[in-house]
């Protein structure tokens, strides 16, 4: 218990070093940001992410914001049986753009790059398992990504340190309905 008690004060006094250089948009804007999402991809370090990302496919968020710059998000994850649903407050910190979740173990979210109104580069930090980890995702408005989104991915994720080889274009998948609606 000791043990385990001191491993989570040293976590939160000691920041990884890539976590301390990532910006958040500059003037973010939580209403802009609400809407239908499809992460069209990703990269982790996370070694549960790397044994499943070839069996991945592209998953959907449903984002409103609510009080206090904290954003509400409905996901969707299409499996094999079926689809899987998640709903998550994430909670702002400090800056407008800046979150944690603590229901998914993400100590730090930042939306990175938007433009509203096609795509979205978020970087989360989280622990799963024990095991702390990086994670880049790509968000789109609809199923096709655009070159430059794929761009301001490609150049923001080697930033914090994870190569290519780990990065995975999810397919698409009709096995969800909230895909299915049209986005703003």
């Amino acid at each position: 218990m000791g043990a385990t008690l001191l491993s989570c004060v040293l976590l939160l006094l000691w920041p990884p070093s890539a976590q301390a250089d990532v910006l958040v948009q500059p003037d973010f804007d939580a209403n802009k940001f609400s809407g239908l999402w499809y992460v069209v991809s990703m990269v982790s370090d996370c070694k549960v992410f790397l044994g499943k990302k070839d069996h991945l496919l592209m998953s959907t968020r449903d984002i409103k914001a609510s009080a206090g710059g904290n954003l509400s998000v409905h996901m969707e994850f299409p499996w094999a049986d079926g689809c899987n649903q998640a709903d998550a407050e994430y909670l702002r910190v400090g800056a407008q753009g800046h979150f944690r979740v603590p229901a998914l173990g993400y100590l730090d979210v930042r939306v990175v790059d938007t433009d509203y109104s096609s795509f979205a580069v978020v970087y989360i930090y989280k622990e799963l398992e024990g095991a702390l980890s990086t994670m880049v995702q790509l968000y789109s408005r609809t199923q096709e990504v655009s070159p430059q989104a794929l761009e301001a991915f490609q150049d923001f994720y080697p930033t914090v340190g994870l190569p290519a080889d780990m990065v995975t274009m999810l397919p698409k998948s009709d096995v969800c309905s909230l895909g299915d609606r049209d986005a703003p």
